[in-house]
C-alpha cells in the first residue's frame, strides 16, 4: 500500500502548481480543472456562469479550488481572476485560456452583423489577449509560468467555422506564437492547442445537433477511425503542455485532431479497399 502511494505522488504531474482557467465552469475547461487537480495543481475556475462554477468546486473539493466570476472581455475582471490566484494559493504557475464562444450560422459574409462579429472576437481574441497580459505580469518577475489557449482547426483551415470564430482561432494561433517569443527570455512557455470538432454545449448548440448525432458526425467525418475526440482528450494535451514533461515546448499549437488537417480529402490514396 506504501508503493501505491508513493508512485500516486510521484505521477502527479502538478504537484504544487496553481492554474487558472477560463471557461472553467464546463466543457474542456471542467475537464482541465478537475484533471489539474487530480495531479496535485491548485485551481481558479474563471467563468461567467457562476452556478456551475461553484458546482465544479464543490466536486473538486474547496481546498484545492476556488471560483471567481470572470468576464474575459472585461479587464478589470481578468485582473481580478489573476490577482484571485496569486493572493489565494501565493503564485500562478498555469493560465490556461478556454474560454469563448462563436457566432450562430455560417452565413455569407454580406449578411454578417458587425455586432456578432465583434461579439466573438471580444471573447475569443479580446479575452485571451487579457488573459495572457495578466498572467505575464505575475509571471515575468520570479521568471517562470506557462501559458495555453485553445484554438481550433478553424485556426488552420478555412470553411469549417464562420467568418468570426475562424478569424479568432486565427489570431490565437498568432498571439501565442508571438508571446512565446517575447517571454521565452523570462524562462515563460506559451503554447496553444487545437481541438477537431467534439461536443461541447457551445458546439451542439451551434449544429443544432444532441451529443449523440453530434458524435456520430465527428466520427464519420473524421480522419482517425476507432475513436471519438473528447473534451478529456484536450484536458489531457494541456496537462502534457503545462506539465514539466513538456519544460521545452513553446510556440506550438498542438494538433488534437486525429490527422484531420493533414488529410486531403480529395487525393484518397489510401482508401480502404471494399470487402
Amino acid at each position: 500500500m506504501a508503493s501505491f502511494s508513493t508512485l500516486s505522488v510521484v505521477t502527479r504531474r502538478l504537484e504544487g502548481k496553481v492554474a487558472l482557467i477560463t471557461g472553467g465552469a464546463n466543457g474542456i475547461g471542467e475537464c482541465a480543472a478537475k484533471l489539474f487537480s487530480k495531479h496535485g495543481a491548485k485551481v481558479v475556475i474563471a467563468d461567467i456562469q457562476d452556478q456551475l462554477g461553484e458546482a465544479v468546486v464543490r466536486q473538486i473539493g474547496p481546498e484545492n479550488s476556488t471560483y471567481v466570476h470572470c468576464d474575459v472581455t472585461d479587464e478589470n475582471d481578468v485582473r481580478n481572476a489573476v490577482d484571485k490566484a496569486v493572493s489565494t494559493y501565493g503564485k500562478l504557475d498555469i493560465m490556461y485560456n478556454n474560454a469563448a464562444t462563436i457566432d450562430f450560422g455560417a452565413h455569407p459574409i454580406v449578411d454578417n452583423e458587425k455586432k456578432d462579429f465583434e461579439r466573438v472576437m471580444a471573447v475569443n481574441v479580446t479575452g485571451v489577449f487579457l488573459g495572457m497580459k495578466h498572467a505575464a505580469r505575475v509571471m515575468i518577475p520570479v521568471r517562470r509560468g506557462v501559458i495555453i489557449s485553445t484554438a481550433s482547426i478553424a485556426g488552420h483551415l478555412g470553411g469549417t467555422a464562420t467568418h468570426a470564430y475562424t478569424c479568432s482561432k486565427h489570431a490565437v494561433i498568432g498571439l501565442s506564437k508571438n508571446l512565446a517569443i517575447e517571454l521565452g527570455q523570462y524562462g515563460i512557455r506559451v503554447n496553444c492547442v487545437s481541438p477537431y470538432a467534439l461536443a461541447t454545449k457551445l458546439s451542439k448548440k451551434y449544429l443544432k445537433l444532441d451529443h449523440e448525432l453530434f458524435e456520430k458526425m465527428s466520427h464519420d467525418k473524421g480522419n482517425l477511425q476507432g475513436a471519438t475526440l473528447k473534451p478529456d482528450d484536450i484536458a489531457n494535451a494541456a496537462l502534457f503542455l503545462a506539465s514539466d514533461d513538456a519544460k521545452y515546448v513553446s510556440g506550438q499549437n498542438l494538433f488534437i485532431d486525429g490527422g484531420f488537417t493533414v488529410f486531403n480529402s480529395a487525393m484518397q490514396v489510401f482508401k480502404e479497399p471494399e470487402s
